[in-house]
Order: structure tokens, then C-alpha cells, then sequence
């Protein structure tokens, strides 16, 4: 019997400070039933010139305009013929027998719909002689989404210092966005009016809109320990390491991009517009609201361009919840069965 085929789909922008790291754990895999799809999303750099030159096996993909990561990922679908798709990013570096371990789990269950690594915070800068560095005991990234009563969705376990508190398999309530393993039927199945990401929302929250539509369509989602990768989460990775202190905290805030911020606090809104049962708001309406009051309160503060996202949210509003009446048309999963997920 062979062996199922895996995509790796790479959507990359100006990447090159990462990416020989990135392709060349690919190449150091153990499973060897792989297609490698590398889309470029115009970049300026010389992602693409490294590339050709070093990776002549890879199919590169060109492109001149900017679909931003999920966009990036849904055209990098129609260059794909795996059963399973990995959507990478370029600052993730797998172990190598990440993809190996990831089908064994896929093969398990064919309801599983995504599948997450125990992913690992590392370092760029850290590396020499393509040797990873990490620290003793690693600190885990994420192993996957949490949703709180309030709406807030964090990455489970992020940076905290694994000792052995993630060593279990599990389902969570959705994958992170930096590389996730999906079964192809689960993505092509959580298409709504033609799209797998939502082209509204392009850059940021995209990745949390979609597993959650595909918990909503009945897909489970399961976290794995045995498969393990490494994450530069360059804009918000020291926010793990400084819970006290809130003044330092809005210091490091002030290192993440004014559009990721504009981006995250809009599309994360849209998400739950689009997929959150009206039920389950209501249950949970005084934290939701405690929550929203607390965070406008800050931005009005410290971050007063996020509300330049304001109009553009009302205006995408009614096309949300067209969206919303396909998504809960199809939902196979109650209100009762997503509040498990949600404390």
C-alpha cells in the first residue's frame, strides 16, 4: 500500500532571512511522499532568487500580487494534489520527522480535519551552521487555540516552559495559523460562497475564521505532541515574558506593525460575527461585554489608529452575515457542542 502524498505549500513575502532554514528542514524530512509548493507573493527581495537557485526541485510559484497567507494558501490549493496540505510559514522549522509523524496521526481517524504540532518558540538570530539552538526547557508557542468566555482566542501555552504539561494528545477547538496539517476534504469542504479564507479579511484572524467554521462543520481537530516544530513569532514573542509589568507591556506593543493591529482587532470581530452562535453570545454577553469596553478603553488610549478599521467593519458587516447564514445552513456541530470549547 502506498503511501498518501503530502503538499507542503509555502506563502512567503519577502522572506529570505528565513527561508533557507525553512526549505532546507524540508529537504532534511523522513517522509519522502511529498510535493513542495512555494508561492511568492511578489516579494522584493531575493526569496525568489534563492530559491531557483537552491531549490530547483521546489515548484515556485510567482506571483504579482499579494494574497496575503490564507489567500496565498487557497491558490497555492490549485498546484496541490496531496490528501494532506500543510500550510507553512517561513519562519516555522520542522523536526525531521515531522510530516512522517503528522500522517501517521491523519491515518488514524478520518474525521480528524487539522491537525496541530507542539510548536516551540526559537530564535532566528540563534542559529549557526544551520544548527537550532533552543533553550533548556524549551518554551512552547502554542499547541493550538483557546476560545475564553470573554472572546478573547489565545494560543494555548505560549511561553510557558515545556515540562511536560503538553505531552498528551488532544483535541483543541482550532490549529494555529503558522502550520497547520489539514486534510484536503476538510479545506475543501469548509468553502463558503466559493472561498476556503475569506478574502475580506486578507491578512490576520483568517486562520482563527477557519478552523473555527471547521469545528462548526463538524471536523475534529486534534493537537498531537509527537510532532514537533519551531516558530519565530517575531512580533508578539516577548509578550510571553512579561504578564506583570503593564507598562512594558504596551512598550512591546508598540513593535507590532500598526496594520497587524488594525487587521487582528477587525478580522477577529468578523470571525465571530460570521461563526459565533447568537446563543452562546448571550450566555456569555457580561464577559463579552466587560472585555470590549476594557479593550476600547486601551486602544482610545495608546492605539487610537485600530479604529480607523471601524468604518470598514460596518460596512463588511451585512456581507458577514450572508456569509453567516451559509455557514450555519451547514453547521453539523450545536450550540450545546461549541460550548464545550468555550471557558
Amino acid at each position: 500500500m502506498s503511501n498518501p502524498l503530502v503538499t507542503i505549500n509555502l506563502v512567503v513575502l519577502n522572506g529570505e532571512k528565513y527561508l533557507l532554514h525553512c526549505l532546507n528542514a524540508l529537504k532534511r524530512q523522513t517522509y519522502h511522499d511529498l510535493e513542495i509548493n512555494i508561492l511568492d507573493n511578489g516579494s522584493k527581495d531575493k526569496t525568489k532568487e534563492i530559491t531557483k537557485k537552491d531549490f530547483p526541485e521546489f515548484n515556485l510559484v510567482e506571483s504579482e500580487i499579494n494574497y496575503g497567507m490564507w489567500g496565498g494558501q487557497e491558490k497555492a490549493l490549485e498546484y496541490s494534489h496531496g490528501k494532506y496540505i500543510i500550510a507553512l510559514s517561513v519562519d516555522v522549522l520542522f523536526a525531521p520527522d515531522a510530516v512522517e509523524k503528522s500522517v501517521v496521526v491523519m491515518e488514524k481517524d478520518e474525521k480528524i480535519g487539522a491537525l496541530q504540532a507542539k510548536i516551540y518558540q526559537y530564535d532566528i538570530n540563534s542559529i549557526a551552521d544551520q544548527e537550532l539552538k533552543t533553550t533548556n526547557p524549551k518554551i512552547i508557542d502554542t499547541v493550538g487555540f483557546r476560545v475564553e468566555r470573554s472572546r478573547r482566542i489565545t494560543n494555548i501555552g505560549h511561553g510557558e516552559p515545556d515540562n511536560g504539561q503538553f505531552d498528551e494528545e488532544r483535541e483543541v477547538f482550532g490549529v494555529e495559523g503558522a502550520a497547520p496539517i489539514f486534510r484536503r476534504e476538510a479545506l475543501e469542504d469548509s468553502r463558503i460562497m466559493g472561498e476556503i479564507a475569506d478574502h475580506d479579511m486578507f491578512w490576520y484572524a483568517d486562520d482563527i475564521d477557519l478552523v473555527w467554521r471547521m469545528r462548526l462543520f463538524g471536523w475534529k481537530q486534534v493537537y498531537s505532541p509527537a510532532i514537533v516544530m519551531y516558530h519565530d513569532r517575531s512580533t508578539t514573542k516577548n509578550m510571553s515574558k512579561i504578564w506583570t509589568g503593564y507598562f512594558k507591556r504596551i512598550g512591546e506593543r508598540k513593535k507590532i506593525p500598526a496594520l497587524k493591529k488594525r487587521l487582528d482587532w477587525r478580522n477577529k470581530r468578523l470571525a465571530r460575527l460570521k461563526n459565533d452562535h447568537w446563543i452562546n453570545i448571550l450566555k456569555d454577553l457580561p464577559w463579552i461585554l466587560k472585555r470590549e469596553i476594557q479593550e476600547l478603553g486601551y486602544i482610545i488610549l495608546f492605539e487610537p489608529s485600530v479604529l480607523l478599521e471601524m468604518p470598514k467593519l460596518i460596512r463588511l458587516a451585512p456581507k458577514m452575515l450572508k456569509k453567516r447564514k451559509e455557514i450555519m445552513a451547514r453547521a453539523k456541530t450545536s450550540p450545546k457542542e461549541i460550548r464545550q470549547w468555550i471557558g
